[in-house]
């Protein structure tokens, strides 16, 4: 049985919520990746992803979006997480019934990781 704690990634990759949709990307992709947790002083307010990108340019006539946006106007608030003890199993029955890519992994009241679904397949695979 393979724990969530054991193959989440981390640093964490975190923005604020009032910093611009151009820097939060510009984040992301420095760090590869796919998502971003938005963090006001040391709480979870939500998480950034590559499809809030999207959503965000769709949803514009212009690009100027990246650079008068905020991450608040398109991230997903209160996300959904996963506790460090969860199971592969658990993680991966939570993130195809939500619809999910990404989640935030807690341990008790802390944030400590994301989990992709790229995690829990690579995590399957060798397991």
């Amino acid at each position: 049985m393979i724990l969530v704690r054991t193959m989440m990634s981390t640093p964490l990759v975190t923005v604020d919520p009032a910093e611009y949709l151009a820097k939060a990307t510009w984040i992301m992709g420095s760090a590869k990746a796919g998502s971003a947790l938005v963090m006001d002083g040391g709480s979870l307010v939500g998480i950034f992803t590559e499809r809030d990108i999207m959503r965000a340019f769709a949803d514009s006539t212009s690009a100027d979006v990246a650079r008068v946006a905020s991450v608040s106007a398109w991230m997903t608030p209160d996300p959904v997480t996963v506790a460090a003890d969860a199971t592969v199993g658990e993680a991966l029955d939570l993130m195809l019934s939500k619809g999910f890519r990404h989640l935030p992994v807690m341990d008790g009241n802390e944030i400590v990781g994301v989990v992709s679904m790229r995690d829990l397949a690579q995590a399957l695979s060798r397991g």
